[in-house]
C-alpha cells in the first residue's frame, strides 16, 4: 500500500537502510525499555525497534498511516500501542516512566515539539531525534558562535546534547531541501540543574534574545541595571549570544533572590 507524503504534516520518510541501522545502533534499545516513537510514518524505525523491544508506543497524527499501522499490528496489540493524535498535545505522563523517546520530527514544528518533550524531562531517560541539521547545530552551539540562541540556552540548561549523525536529503522520500541530523538529548540529573525558577529564567533569555543585536544593558534594562550586571561579573556591553547558560542562570538567580 503506497502512501503519498503530506506537506501539512511535514512528512519526509526515511528510506536509507544504512542510516536506519546507524540510528538504531545509536539508540541501543533494550528489550524492556519503555520506548515511544514520535511519527512512525511508514515504519522505517518501527520495524527494527520492534525486533529489539518487548513493546513499543507510537504517536501518529495521520489517519492514513494510523490505518496502515492498525492493519500491520491489529489493536490491541501486545507489542505495539498506537496513540492517535497530535504529539504536541500528547501527555507523556500517561505512560510509565522512565521513558525513552525517538522520532523523525516534522521540521515545521520541531522547536515546539522539543519544548513540549522537555517539560517531561524528569520522566525521561533519553531522546534521539532526527531534525533539520540547522536546528541541531543551534541546539548544541556554544555561546559566542553564530548558531547560539534562545533554543540553545533553553535546552542546554536541562539537557546534555550531542549531534550524532549527518543525514543527507537523498536518505528520504521525498527528499527534503535541507540537510538533516540525529541528536541525542539526555536530561541532566537534578543536582546538575543550575536553574531554579524556570519561568523567570525563560523570561530573561527571551528578553535578551528578543533584540539580539542590542546589548544586555538595553535588552535587560527592565530587569536590572548596569551596576547589577557588573556585580554579577557580566559586562553590560555584551550581547545575549555572548552569555553562557551559567551566566543566564546567574542573572535569573539574582533576580529571584530580589523578588
Amino acid at each position: 500500500m503506497s502512501h503519498q507524503a503530506k506537506k501539512r504534516f511535514g512528512q519526509n520518510f526515511l528510506v536509507d537502510e544504512n542510516i536506519i541501522a546507524d540510528i538504531v545502533a545509536a539508540i541501543r534499545p533494550e528489550q524492556n525499555d519503555n520506548l515511544v516513537e514520535i511519527g512512525p510514518g511508514l515504519g522505517a524505525l518501527t520495524r527494527p525497534l520492534l525486533k529489539k523491544l518487548n513493546h513499543l508506543h507510537v504517536v501518529e497524527i495521520d489517519r492514513d498511516i494510523i490505518a496502515r499501522l492498525e492493519s500491520d499490528y491489529p489493536q490491541p496489540s501486545s507489542r505495539l500501542t498506537i496513540h492517535a493524535g497530535d504529539a504536541l498535545k500528547f501527555d507523556l505522563a500517561t505512560l510509565a516512566a522512565p521513558l525513552r523517546i525517538v522520532g523523525n520530527l516534522p521540521y515545521n514544528i520541531s522547536s515546539p515539539l522539543l519544548f513540549h518533550f522537555a517539560a517531561y524531562a524528569d520522566r525521561i531517560t533519553d531522546m534521539h531525534f532526527m531534525l533539520q541539521n540547522e536546528v541541531v547545530e543551534r541546539m548544541v552551539a556554544d555561546h559566542s558562535t553564530p548558531a547560539y540562541g534562545r533554543l540553545s540556552v533553553m535546552l542546554q540548561y536541562r539537557f546534555y546534547m550531542e549531534k550524532l549523525l549527518d543525514v543527507p536529503p537523498e536518505s528520504f522520500r521525498p527528499a527534503p531541501k535541507v540537510d538533516s541530523a540525529i541528536v541525542r538529548m539526555i536530561p541532566l540529573p537534578a543536582d546538575k540543574i543550575i536553574v531554579h525558577n524556570e519561568k523567570l529564567f525563560a523570561e530573561i533569555v527571551s528578553a535578551a534574545f528578543g533584540q539580539r543585536r542590542k546589548t544586555l544593558r538595553n535588552t535587560l534594562r527592565s530587569y536590572l541595571d548596569e551596576g547589577e550586571l557588573a556585580q554579577l561579573g557580566i559586562n553590560p556591553q555584551l550581547r545575549a549570544e555572548n552569555l553562557s547558560v551559567t551566566e543566564f542562570a546567574r542573572i535569573a538567580s539574582h533576580l529571584d533572590a530580589k523578588a
